[in-house]
């Protein structure tokens, strides 16, 4: 993982591709990419750090009066936009942010994310994530509106050519292609207008920058095509969710510390020790990695998402999956993440709970290989499987009472995400919603 870039070799290539303007990256709290636009002329300012803004503009970030912040960009992010806009050639970095007084900012996502890795690091780790992300392709009206109607069962639709969603996810591989992504997989998935690209594996911090990469690359793209990508989870009822799958490994001494060959099933102790405090703190992380109050409409029994925390190597129903590769491709893969979230704060919490089964020597439950889908509740109960939260509220509850979590999310971070979080449940809960009114307007 050496640098790729120096600040010497970013001014070069902009100044190489003719590049008019830079977007400096950096996500807030929720994910949400945040952007300030700079002419090239500004960028050698952009590389010493020199350049500021104001982050009590940022939801969840600071208060009016500690507003001044520095954006601190990473050579190694540096990328050129294979699209062309009206304003030329534009290429983007992704920004460290930090205080006035040149310390880290606690509030920064990505900040959160390096700090857990440092703690890996520490124990001689290297974390790598591979993700497997799904979105839906939706048509717009012809005001530009958004619609949940998706082309493919748009077969009434002859505005819509079939193959309006496969030639935008071609598009957008080409694109993330260009962008330096190594893809692995991109096919149709199970729901009508459901897709989903896998991009190759990488240490984790890479990962997490890929993913915001990723999302923004989709969006672009599928407006190109007159369509809207969604990642919410669970966007029309009744057809699939949107799951974010994250492959996690660890290496040590660059080989792959979850592989043990002598293991009956080939897994190390630390890997099962990982997978331990994964079980341990599946609740808490929930709140992070499912952070949004549709979140929970996926996470319900019947539609293959994992509901339950258990583990297996043999089926796709518990919460881990442990794919069959073993050797230097042995992982295992968490499948309750959705991509709402902060794919940072999502690596941080995993990579904070495994470890904590590492230090600690937690020991799983056994692994369970019968499918859990078909269990009923005595049974469940019987093998001492319990379920992630039903809800965000839930999920808030357990995240309030687990330290590990609250720890690797740090102070300012859990603080201003939590008060956020609430509110949004607090704001659904009053929400009168269709359902509702279908069931009882002409009944009662």
């Amino acid at each position: 993982m050496g640098k790729k870039y120096s600040k010497e070799d970013v001014l070069k290539l902009a100044n190489e591709y003719g590049v008019e303007y830079v977007h400096l990256q950096f996500s807030d709290i929720f994910g949400v990419m945040k952007n300030v636009s700079i002419p090239v002329e500004e960028l050698n300012k952009a590389l010493n750090n020199e350049i500021m803004f104001d982050g009590s503009s940022i939801d969840g970030f600071v208060r009016i009066e500690e507003s001044d912040m520095y954006l601190r960009p990473d050579p190694d992010t540096f990328v050129i936009f294979p699209w062309r806009t009206n304003s030329g050639v534009e290429a983007r970095l992704i920004c460290d942010i930090y205080n006035y007084d040149g310390t880290p900012f606690e509030g920064d996502p990505r900040y959160v994310l390096k700090r857990n890795l440092e703690e890996a690091k520490k124990l001689g780790y290297q974390f790598n994530v591979g993700p497997e992300c799904e979105f839906y392709l939706f048509l717009t009206d012809e005001k530009g509106n958004l619609t949940t109607i998706t082309q493919d069962n748009a077969s009434y639709f002859d505005m819509a050519p079939v193959d309006l969603g496969e030639s935008a996810r071609k598009e957008m591989v080409s694109t993330l292609k260009q962008l330096g992504f190594q893809i692995e997989a991109s096919h149709h998935e199970v729901g009508p207008g459901q897709h989903e690209i896998d991009f190759k594996y990488d240490d984790a911090l890479t990962t997490a920058d890929n993913v915001m990469t990723f999302k923004m690359v989709v969006r672009i793209i599928a407006q190109k095509h007159g369509l809207h990508a969604t990642f919410m989870p669970k966007p029309v009822f009744g057809i699939a969710g949107s799951g974010m799958h994250m492959n996690m490994s660890l290496t040590k001494d660059g080989k792959n510390a979850f592989y043990d060959l002598s293991d009956p099933i080939g897994l190390s102790k630390v890997c099962y020790n990982y997978i331990g405090g994964i079980i341990k703190h599946a609740k808490a992380m929930t709140a992070i990695t499912n952070p949004i109050v549709n979140s929970y409409k996926r996470l319900v029994s019947g539609y293959e998402a994992p509901v339950n925390i258990a583990w297996s190597a043999r089926n796709r129903s518990p919460l881990i999956r442990i794919p069959a590769k073993r050797g230097e491709s042995t992982r295992i893969e968490l499948r309750s993440p959705d991509p709402t979230s902060n794919p940072y704060l999502a690596l941080a919490v995993a990579l904070a709970a495994g470890l904590d089964g590492i230090k600690n020597n937690i020991t799983p439950p056994p692994p369970v290989n019968a499918n859990i889908y078909h269990m009923n509740k005595e049974e469940l109960e019987n093998l001492g499987i319990e379920r992630l939260p039903g809800s965000l509220e839930e999920a808030l509850n357990e995240l309030e009472k687990d330290e590990v979590i609250k720890e690797a999310l740090g102070d300012h971070v859990y603080t201003k995400f939590l008060e956020a979080k609430r509110a949004e449940w607090d704001e659904y809960k009053i929400y009168v919603t269709q359902w509702e009114l279908d069931q009882y307007l002409s009944k009662f």
